[in-house]
C-alpha cells in the first residue's frame, strides 16, 4: 500500500543506489560476459520506499552499478533518498556531496544509517529504521518544505509498517534486464543471535511475513518486464527463520511456477540446520531453487560456540551439505577468518573443508565487527576496535594482524585455483545437478532468453574455452557436463569461475579488501594512474594480466 496522508505539495523525489565496492559475491567480472547486464540485484528496501511514496508525488529510481545520477537528476529533483550497507559507505557520501552541491536536500536511509547514525553527520535527514512511523513523518517534513533543514533532523522508526502492508517493490522503476538475478522478499528477520550479525537488532528475533498472495503479486511484476533475469533471490535474513510458514508458503509457489510455465530459478540464504527440514527441502525442490548461501562460518565445531553459531552443528557438517546437494541445492558458503579461536591449525582445516565439502563458491572474509552486534560490544569493551584505514579489519585480532590476512590469502588462492575450483564443479555434476526438477521447455524458450543464451555461450567459448590460462580445467568440466547432458552448469560454471578467478588475482595483488564489509580504495586509484587504454587492456584482456 502507499501512504495513507493527505499531501498538499506535489514533490519529486530522486531515489538513488549507491554503486557497490567489487566483492566475491556480486559476480561483476561475469557481467561482461551476459550481454547487457550492469548490476546484481535489484535493491529492495528502496524500491520499497520509492512504491510507498504519496500518489501525487513524482519518483524517478537511479541505480549507480547501472549508471551515475547526473546533474540534470540532481536539478529535476526536490529531495535526493539514498539507501545502502556499510560497504557503500564512501559511494553514499559521494552521493550527498552531489544533492547538496545542487542545492537539494539529502535523505538517508537503510542498514548502514540504521546501524551506525554517527557514520552521516552531513546528510539533512537520517531515516533510521524500517519503513514505518518515521518514514510518515518525513512525508509531513517534506511536504511542508523541502528546504535544508539548518540541523541534522534524525528520524527513528518506532512503529514499523507490516510485511503484508508493504506495497510491491517499484520493478517497473528499473530495468530488470540489466540485472544479474532478481529480489525478492518474503521475511524479515532471524531468530539466531550470531555474535557478528546485527539482524536481530535492526529488524527483530521474530521473522515478520508477507503473504503467499504479496508474493505472488511481485513475481507478476517480475515476469512482465522483458527480459526479467532468469533467476530471483530470496533477500530474507533467514529462508526458514518461520519454518511453518516458509513450509505454508512454498506449495503456492510451486502452483505459481507451474501455471507459469517454470519461468524463473530461485536462490535464498538459511542456517545450515534447514538439512533437518525434509519437508520444505522438498518443497524447494519442486519451486525450481537451485542455490542457498549458508554461513557456515567456520568448520571448526568448537569455534561455532564462541560465536553463537551452535545451531550449524544441528547435524554433521558434511552430512547437512551432503542432504542440501541431494535436493539439488548447491551450497554457497560464507566462511570467517580471524575468529579469536582461530589457531595455527585454523588455516589447515578450512582448506581441508575447501576440499572434503566441495562447495564451489566460498565468500572467505576476515571478521569484521559491526555497530549493533554483540561482536562490536563486547570489542569494545576489551578495547579491541581498531580504526586504522591501512589495516584489513576493524578487529585486533587474537593472532597478529598479518599472520592473519596472510592465512587468508593462502585459503583464497587454494580455493579458487582453477584446477581445483573447477573439480569442485565437477561433484556438483555428481552430486547436486542430477537432482533437479525437470522444468517444461516452454517458459525458458524465450527471444530475450535465446539472445541471452547465445550471447553467454560465445563468450564463455571465446574468453573462458579459448583464451584464458584456464581453458584446460574449463573444458574438463564442461566435458564432464557434457557428458551428462547438464548444458546449462556448463554456461554456470563458466561464468562464475571466470569471476571467481579473477577475482582472486586481484584480490592476492592487494587491490580488494579481505572483508566484504570494509572498502578498499587501492584499486580505484590505481585505476586512475593507469589511465584509460590500461584499464580497456585489464578489463578485455584480463587473464594473463592478473596472474
Amino acid at each position: 500500500m502507499r501512504c495513507t496522508l493527505t499531501v498538499s505539495s506535489k514533490r519529486r523525489i530522486l531515489c538513488v543506489f549507491p554503486a557497490y565496492t567489487p566483492s566475491f559475491g556480486t559476480f561483476s567480472h561475469a557481467y561482461p560476459l551476459m550481454g547487457g547486464v550492469k548490476a546484481f540485484m535489484p535493491p529492495q528496501g528502496l524500491l520499497v520506499i520509492a512504491a510507498y511514496m504519496p500518489e501525487t508525488w513524482e519518483c524517478r529510481f537511479i541505480d549507480e552499478n547501472i549508471k551515475a545520477a547526473t546533474p540534470e537528476e540532481f536539478a529535476w529533483a526536490d529531495a535526493v533518498f539514498v539507501s545502502g550497507m556499510h560497504i557503500q559507505e564512501g559511494q553514499i557520501h559521494d552521493i550527498r556531496r552531489r544533492a547538496h552541491a545542487a542545492g537539494k536536500v539529502a535523505v538517508l536511509g537503510g542498514p548502514s544509517v540504521s546501524g551506525a547514525p554517527e557514520k552521516y553527520p552531513d546528510f539533512d535527514y537520517l531515516h533510521c529504521g524500517e519503513i514505518g512511523d518515521a518514514t510518515d513523518h518525513l512525508i509531513q517534513i517534506l511536504d511542508e518544505s523541502c528546504a535544508r533543514p539548518a540541523t541534522q533532523v534524525v528520524l527513528d522508526t518506532k512503529d514499523r509498517l507490516g510485511l503484508s502492508d508493504f506495497p510491491s517493490p517499484a520493478y517497473e522503476a528499473v530495468p530488470l534486464k540489466r540485472y544479474l538475478i532478481g529480489s525478492l522478499q518474503f521475511s524479515s528477520g532471524c531468530p539466531y543471535r550470531c555474535e557478528f550479525c546485527d539482524i536481530p537488532q535492526l529488524y527483530g528475533r521474530q521473522p515478520r511475513l508477507k503473504t503467499p498472495e504479496q508474493l505472488c503479486s511481485e513475481l507478476d511484476a517480475i515476469v512482465a518486464q522483458p527480459g526479467h533475469p532468469a533467476v530471483v533471490y530470496f533477500v530474507d535474513d533467514n529462508f526458514i527463520g518461520n519454518r511453518k510458514a516458509t513450509r505454508d508458503m512454498l506449495p503456492v509457489l510451486v502452483e505459481w511456477q507451474k501455471k507459469n510455465n517454470f519461468p524463473l530459478q530461485f536462490a535464498c540464504e538459511a542456517t545450515l540446520n534447514m538439512a533437518k527440514q525434509p519437508e520444505i527441502l522438498e518443497l524447494m525442490r519442486q519451486a525450481n531453487f537451485m542455490t542457498v548461501f549458508v554461513g557456515i562460518e567456520t568448520p571448526e565445531a568448537e569455534a561455532l560456540k564462541g560465536i553463537d553459531k551452535t545451531h550449524n552443528a544441528a547435524v554433521p557438517m558434511y552430512e547437512a551439505i551432503e542432504t542440501l546437494n541431494s535436493y539439488g541445492l548447491e551450497v554457497t558458503s560464507g566462511i570467517i577468518l580471524g575468529l579469536d579461536s582461530d589457531t595455527d591449525k585454523s588455516e589447515q582445516n578450512l582448506i581441508d573443508f575447501i576440499d572434503k565439502s566441495a562447495i564451489p563458491v566460498l565468500t572467505i572474509n576476515l571478521l569484521q565487527a559491526l555497530p549493533k552486534t554483540p561482536l562490536w560490544d563486547r570489542l569494545e569493551r576489551e578495547g579491541r576496535l581498531v580504526h586504522d584505514a591501512s589495516l584489513e579489519s576493524n578487529v585486533l585480532f587474537m593472532r597478529p594482524h598479518d599472520t592473519v590476512v596472510a592465512s587468508w590469502r593462502r585459503a583464497i588462492a587454494h580455493a579458487y585455483t582453477p584446477e581445483r575450483l573447477f573439480e569442485r564443479f565437477k561433484h556438483q555434476c555428481e552430486t547436486t545437478y542430477p537432482h533437479r526438477i525437470k522444468t517444461p521447455a516452454a517458459g525458458k524458450v524465450t527471444f530475450t532468453n535465446l539472445r541471452r543464451g547465445l550471447i553467454l555461450g560465445f563468450n564463455i567459448i571465446t574468453r573462458v574455452g579459448l583464451f584464458s590460462d584456464y581453458r584446460k580445467p574449463f573444458w574438463s568440466a564442461a566435458g564432464y557436463a557434457l557428458k551428462r547432458g547438464q548444458i546449462e552448469a556448463v554456461f554456470n560454471m563458466g561464468f562464475v569461475a571466470h569471476h571467481l578467478i579473477r577475482f582472486t588475482r586481484e584480490a592476492l595483488r592487494g587491490e580488494h579488501n579481505a572483508s566484504f564489509y570494509a572498502a578498499k580504495a587501492a584499486e580505484t586509484e590505481a585505476a586512475r594512474d593507469r589511465g584509460f587504454w590500461a584499464n580497456a587492456r585489464r578489463r578485455f584482456v584480463p587473464e594473463r594480466e592478473a596472474a
